[in-house]
């Protein structure tokens, strides 16, 4: 009997749990997709909505943001160009920064800018990947990099993020005031941190690190392949008072507490993004960049100037509907 109750016990947790598979999550409806022309570098990497009008970063150009013309359904980009001044010491070991260098110059894009995210006042907040920074682009003047607490990455790394090369940052979101902003550690281990802007600096409080969290899980089955690959962020975004995370593997978009990174509801985008002539000969998923807004959220492509199935090799941005009852639906 008892035996019975506890299988019974264990059988409802498992449904409780079950919902954090992509397949368990309900789908968002395509819209649409647009290639864009006219990035630099290609390999689109973040996204952001800047007082009404998108632009988006390259991970290969270390001098310039985009904003995207999208009055035509091909997008164009437009570049603002400036200088970025010598990145301040984020505290990444010697041998991370040394790997950095030699790819960067092996493939360009020293800075390797992974995110954009905007505050009401038009200004723009870029994370570099490479140097564990994120520069501040007004919509007018110089640039400038964030004074970061040291013990941001000190924190990070403790708790396992940022030990790996090419899996450091992968995005951020910043609130329309301007003064919290969180970063996505990419993988093994994925995770958040969250800093407030006190005076001239950005510093921790209570922590930085909201979570950490390790693990691989199976794709969706609309990916045709059942092997376990990481859990990982490609991208946050901040809409009415939530985060959300773009979890590339997975294909999903996750909404969840800004004091603690816990979930609260996730959508599918594999039917759209895997349908007939969307699809990348590559083992793992592509979306970089999240946008999202009252009526859906704009999901971007870093290809690597792959060619997909219908021979396109362009960046992409897709289009996916809100979901029923909007984004704030309750789990």
């Amino acid at each position: 009997m008892i035996r019975t109750v506890l299988s019974l016990g264990l059988a409802c947790l498992a449904s409780v749990v079950m919902p954090a598979h992509a397949t368990s999550w309900p789908e968002l409806e395509f819209v649409a997709e647009h290639p864009v022309e006219g990035m630099r570098g290609g390999n689109l990497s973040g996204l952001a909505l800047c007082q009404g009008h998108l632009w988006a970063v390259s991970d290969r150009d270390d001098d310039q943001i985009y904003r995207l013309d999208s009055r035509a359904s091909t997008w164009q980009a437009e570049a603002r160009t400036f200088q970025a001044p010598p990145a301040p010491d984020s505290g990444l070991p010697w041998g991370m920064r040394s790997s950095t260098w030699a790819a960067a110059y092996l493939r360009g894009g020293a800075l390797d800018f992974e995110g954009i995210s905007c505050d009401q006042q038009g200004t723009a907040y870029v994370v570099s990947e490479a140097q564990a920074g994120v520069l501040r682009v007004p919509p007018s003047g110089d640039v400038e990099w964030l004074r970061i607490d040291p013990a941001m990455v000190r924190q990070a790394r403790a708790s396992g993020m940022l030990l790996h090369f090419n899996a450091l940052f992968e995005g951020l979101a910043v609130n329309p005031t301007g003064d919290r902003l969180w970063l996505a550690a990419e993988r093994e281990r994925r995770g958040l941190v969250a800093l407030q802007r006190q005076q001239a600096v950005w510093t921790c409080v209570e922590g930085c690190v909201l979570f950490s969290e390790a693990g691989k899980a199976p794709p969706p089955a609309q990916t045709g392949r059942t092997r376990p690959i990481p859990r990982d962020f490609s991208d946050l975004a901040w809409f009415e008072g939530k985060l959300f995370t773009l979890e590339r593997n997975a294909y999903q978009i996750c909404r969840r507490a800004p004091d603690s990174g816990d979930v609260e509801r996730c959508w599918s985008f594999a039917d759209g993004g895997l349908a007939e002539g969307r699809r990348y000969d590559e083992p793992y998923g592509l979306a970089e960049a999240l946008v999202i807004d009252r009526q859906g959220a704009w999901i971007g492509l870093d290809n690597n100037n792959a060619q997909r199935a219908d021979g396109e090799t362009r960046p992409i941005v897709w289009r996916f509907a809100a979901p029923k009852g909007g984004w704030s639906v309750a789990p």
